[in-house]
């Protein structure tokens, strides 16, 4: 079992606010991820969870069970920091099991759990190596088999990515996902990188400002965003936001649309403007616009499009996709 509740957790360093009143249900196995800007909470939010940084106020309950004032030995977590933070003169058979080691762990069960957690990472071939003979991607799946083995309630992955280069990235990130499924464990993630929280996740917490924006699966947030700053930092390309009073409408402060909901045509269209920009990334075509009427625009197109820089072409946008938010922000369903 791994369930948690976050009962109105608050944060304060000083006269600063870091946390203001967080409330989150996470289910027993699901994948949660807290995503957002950096100074949003995310990481403190993490620490607190794990007994490295004490809340202000509020109620922390793993299992039902109250662990506010529980060390961090005995919340039943593991954690996996950005850094890997392995000890370089231990081999990586002993870095996976020190915890175990000096939890008084029989000698025979840390030989087993550490045997079974090698051969989930593909590291059998590297047990008796030091950390400065292993790449980064391999340091990381140590760093992750050493939480593997203590068999927590809780795993909890603080930016565990950030360190690997993009190819690293995608193939932890999909080792991640794979032991997730085989160990059907809870996992509270962090990350800045909404790539990482949409492609992981069962659900995502998105934060700001040390406040919860949003929470849901990934295609709610990116189908059903709750208001501007959700709507803007889910999805890549970001959407096009525009002053709704440019466009006519007087039920709305600002419409946004996605840049992947929309359509260029040299012929006829909603609105006209002059090519700024074009990124050719093979299975996708981004284009900029310059618009008159609804301003810089960027649309994505699937596949290979021959547009230039200079050219004046006409934008249409899905009318079923748009979005519409209020003076205060948040959308009007």
């Amino acid at each position: 079992m791994g369930s948690l509740q976050l009962k109105s957790v608050r944060k304060s360093f000083g006269p600063v606010d870091v946390l203001k009143g967080i409330d989150l249900d996470v289910a027993d196995g699901e994948f949660v991820i807290f995503v957002g800007p950096s100074g949003c909470g995310k990481s403190t939010l993490l620490r607190i969870i794990a007994g490295l940084d004490d809340a202000t106020s509020g109620n922390i309950l793993i299992d039902g069970a109250e662990v506010g004032a529980v060390p961090p030995a005995r919340r039943g977590i593991a954690m996996v920091f950005q850094s890997y933070a392995l000890y370089p003169h231990l081999s990586v058979k002993d870095n996976m099991g020190l915890g175990l080691k000096q939890a008084g762990a029989p000698k025979a069960e840390i030989e087993a759990r550490t045997k079974k957690a090698s051969s989930m990472l593909s590291l059998e071939k590297y047990l008796d190596r030091r950390p400065a003979e292993l790449s980064g991607g391999q340091r990381q799946r140590v760093a992750i088999g050493r939480a593997i083995v203590r068999e927590p309630k809780l795993f909890l992955f603080d930016e565990p990515l950030s360190n690997l280069d993009a190819a690293l990235r995608v193939n932890t990130r999909l080792e991640i996902a794979r032991l997730h499924r085989e160990l059907k464990a809870t996992m509270i993630y962090v990350t800045h990188d909404q790539v990482e929280a949409m492609t992981l996740a069962d659900k995502i917490v998105v934060l700001d400002g040390g406040v919860i924006q949003q929470v849901g699966s990934p295609m709610e947030l990116y189908n059903k965003p709750a208001n501007l700053f959700v709507a803007g930092f889910i999805g890549s390309p970001a959407m096009n936001f525009i002053d709704a009073s440019r466009l006519g409408r007087s039920d709305a402060t600002t419409i946004g649309i996605r840049p992947e909901h929309m359509a260029l045509s040299r012929e006829s269209g909603e609105w006209s403007g002059r090519i700024v920009h074009v990124e050719h990334l093979g299975a996708d075509t981004i284009v900029y616009l310059d618009s008159d009427k609804a301003g810089l625009l960027t649309v994505r197109l699937f596949g290979e499009h021959h547009y230039e820089p200079d050219e004046i072409v006409h934008a249409t946008a899905n009318a079923g996709q748009l979005h519409r938010f209020g003076v205060d922000g948040k959308v009007i369903r």
